[in-house]
Order: C-alpha cells, then structure tokens, then sequence
C-alpha cells in the first residue's frame, strides 16, 4: 500500500495546478503554454520530497545521534546554591532512587470523629462571612439621618384637577 502512494503522490502534485473546475473567464487564444513551469516543478519537487520519505523511513530522532561519554568517573552528588529568606544555601542534590508511594490519607475511623468539629467550623465561617458585613455596613451608617429624613418627608398635596367645562359654563 505504501508504495503505491508515492506514485499518486507525484500525480496529484503534476496535476494540483490545474483549474479545471473552476469558473473561467474567456481567454485570447495564443500559441503560449498556459502551464507555469515553475509552480510545476516545484510542486513536482515537493511530490518527490514526500514520496522518498515514504520510501526511506523518517530521521532518527536526537537522543538517538549522542555521542558516548568515554568518562570513567560519575557524579554521586552535584552541589546546588539556592536562595533562601535569610540568604543563599548550597545543597547536595542526589538522584532520588525511590518513590515514597505510602498512603498518606487520615484512615476513616480518625476522620468520622472529627467531623462534627469541621463541620462547626465551617457553620461559624458561612455565618460569619453573612454577620460581620452587615454589621459592618450598620456601623458605617448608624450616624447617619438620610434615611430619616427621606421617610419623615410629608408628601405634597396634589392640587385640585381642573374643573370640567359643563353645557352652561
């Protein structure tokens, strides 16, 4: 099946410059090739290029062009500076030949018996991130009348509607 593709590769590139199907306007007839001799061999080149891939195989991959260390001696322990709150530090950085694959979970007996004191904290958090803004908010406002003065304000009487214009007026 591959190599069967290389062919209708190649025929497909010679013939993807053809604009057989699309709407063309009426042409001068000329003795000139309409064929772009570049565009074809370069789309002929490409064509080529794709097949001789199938053909060959891909590149091998980087880690795989390497050379060998030759160096009899190995590191055990690289010593690193890092930098800390009260200054710079070295460490010796080893290579980790395990992995720590302990549960570290609480088993479900320790967690069941103290559920309810979670489940106070959290009670008293929800309450109060509702309690500590209003109260808040009230704090702020106590000393101020505006609202007093909206609600005290008497409405104004309306004024008597027109009188209507009878047969004898």
């Amino acid at each position: 099946k591959m190599k069967s593709a290389a062919p209708l590769l190649l025929l497909a590139a010679a013939l993807g410059n053809v604009d057989a199907f699309g709407t063309q306007p009426k042409a001068k007839v000329s003795t000139q090739p309409s064929v772009d001799v570049k565009q074809a061999a370069a789309s002929v080149f490409t064509a080529a290029t794709l097949a001789s891939n199938v053909f060959l195989g891909a590149a091998p991959p980087a880690e795989a062009a390497t050379a060998p260390s030759f160096s009899s001696s190995h590191i055990v322990a690289a010593k690193e500076t890092r930098e800390g709150i009260y200054g710079s530090y070295e460490v010796d950085v080893t290579e980790q030949t395990f992995d720590d694959a302990r549960s570290t979970f609480k088993p479900a007996k320790e967690v069941k018996s103290k559920k309810g004191k979670y489940t106070a904290l959290i009670a008293v958090l929800v309450v109060g991130s509702f309690i500590i803004p209003m109260a808040q908010y009230f704090w702020y406002v106590k000393d101020d009348d505006s609202s007093d003065r909206f609600f005290d304000k008497k409405p104004e009487p309306e004024p008597e509607p027109p009188k209507k214009k009878g047969w004898f007026n």
